[in-house]
């Protein structure tokens, strides 16, 4: 885990430097989707919007399942404290489902309410990441030695190491440190609504998985030296390892507090997956990228939401986590798919600005003579995570230990292609509006405002 954490954070870092030259050539709202087409031949841009989109849906998807599924599950676990609680398959579902609710609500008649929202997130994940650090250290009865943490290895993931190579263990056990660093893209998106653009979505981009690197670092770091009885944790009764170090170093009355943090971080994150996974829908609709694309290209004007895409969000996010429920693998299935899905689509617009350095003209935030080398090593690393997240953790590798990544990896891999070798090339144009609209300096992120100052346009030509 610790080891894990560090190699990811550098090569994290790598994909977010490419990733921020990228955004400085072109610092647009439409992020990843949009770049795919920008840094194409013109003949090829259409399908590599659609592709990368495709990915990125997929991506936001389950990066919206894996967050909102894991609130509901320390939510139902706090529960349990201090009563007789205990929650079965029925209540986890209706916990999931209620979170979502929520958090579909907030996106869809809270939309002026989301900037105050993100701020306070800010601060939430902030001081309340080092409000827990200090917590678990300070009131540990007893804290784990350097070489517990730092040296000792431990196969958690179901009898490889017996079978295979502790290395294996290793490097599938990068991905909650993979996963966790996901998302770093929203920078790009709101790059239109901050000044000067071309240098602050850029230096989003690295600041946010600089500061997360390290705040995770920490946080990981002073639960591993909290650890009362290994044992204990892993085999936890309340089911979640982490809430047993809080009470084990807190007490009950602490852990309930501390669980509040993480489960308040949990929510907003979640919402804020929603918000961005919306957009990029609404978008996607808006050019006929999405099957039922008239109905989902929709903006309520009273609330300046795309609404239909919000619920489609949440509708999709509840059916990817049905099969996590009682199930570790499936959960675990679950987060690659976002992982894999996401920095697939980060890696298309990379790639294609390594493909076709010479037309790359950088913006004002570029990394000079390591620019190409550093563009490389984050498609090297794509490619390779890309492959590790589809293998099994669980051993024996049966039917109901298999990794389903590869399965909805594999169906939207053979949909994207084979629906656009068969249809999608003949009518599928790209984001084409977008670009239009971006060149004449309207902010496609506020889809009330694009849609009327489009129409106004068109008609006036």
């Amino acid at each position: 885990m610790v080891w894990g954490w560090v190699i990811v954070s550098f090569f994290t870092m790598m994909v977010g430097m490419a990733m921020a030259e990228v955004c400085s050539a072109h610092p647009t709202s439409g992020g990843p989707y949009f770049w795919a087409a920008m840094l194409s031949k013109p003949e090829n841009a259409a399908l590599a919007s659609w592709i990368t989109g495709w990915f990125n849906l997929l991506g936001q998807v389950a990066v919206t399942t894996g967050i909102s599924f894991g609130c509901a599950t320390f939510l139902s676990t706090v529960c349990t404290f201090k009563t007789d609680f205990v929650p079965d398959q029925n209540t986890q579902i209706g916990v999931y489902a209620a979170v979502l609710v929520a958090q579909g609500l907030i996106n869809t008649f809270g939309v002026h309410l989301l900037h105050y929202l993100n701020n306070i997130s800010v601060w939430w994940h902030g001081l309340g990441t080092v409000a827990l650090v200090i917590a678990v250290l300070a009131k540990a009865p007893t804290h784990q030695s350097g070489h517990f943490v730092f040296q000792t290895f431990i196969d958690g993931t179901g009898g490889w190491a017996q079978r295979a190579s502790p290395a294996y263990v290793a490097v599938i056990g990068i991905l909650m440190a993979q996963y966790t660093l996901t998302g770093f893209d929203a920078s790009a998106h709101m790059t239109e609504e901050t000044t000067n653009a071309a240098m602050s979505g850029s230096i989003g981009i690295v600041m946010a998985i600089g500061v997360s690197a390290v705040l995770g670092f920490f946080l990981l770091v002073s639960l591993l030296f909290s650890i009362q009885d290994l044992d204990r944790t892993v085999n936890s009764e309340t089911g979640q390892p982490v809430a047993q170090i809080f009470i084990d170093t807190v007490g009950m009355d602490g852990a309930i507090v501390l669980m509040t943090i993480a489960i308040g971080a949990m929510f907003f994150c979640g919402t804020f997956s929603i918000t961005s996974n919306s957009r990029m829908m609404y978008a996607f609709a808006r050019d006929g990228g999405l099957p039922g694309s008239k109905f989902f290209a929709y903006v309520n004007t009273k609330w300046k939401s795309p609404i239909r895409t919000v619920w489609l969000a949440c509708t999709l996010s509840f059916i990817l986590g049905l099969p996590s429920l009682g199930s570790d693998v499936a959960f675990a299935a679950a987060t690659s798919i976002a992982t894999i899905g996401l920095y697939i689509s980060y890696g298309i617009p990379i790639a294609l600005r390594v493909f076709y350095r010479k037309n790359f003209v950088r913006g004002p935030f570029h990394l000079g003579r390591f620019s190409y080398p550093v563009a490389i090593l984050a498609v090297v690393w794509i490619f390779f995570i890309s492959i590790v997240f589809v293998l099994p953790e669980q051993n024996p590798v049966n039917s109901q230990t298999l990794n389903y990544t590869i399965v909805a990896v594999g169906i939207i891999l053979t949909y994207s292609v084979g629906f656009w070798i068969i249809s999608a090339r003949k009518w599928f144009s790209g984001p084409v509006k977008q670009i239009a609209a971006e060149e004449m300096g309207i902010n496609v992120m506020e889809p009330g405002e694009y849609e009327a100052k489009l129409k106004h346009t068109e008609g006036r030509t």
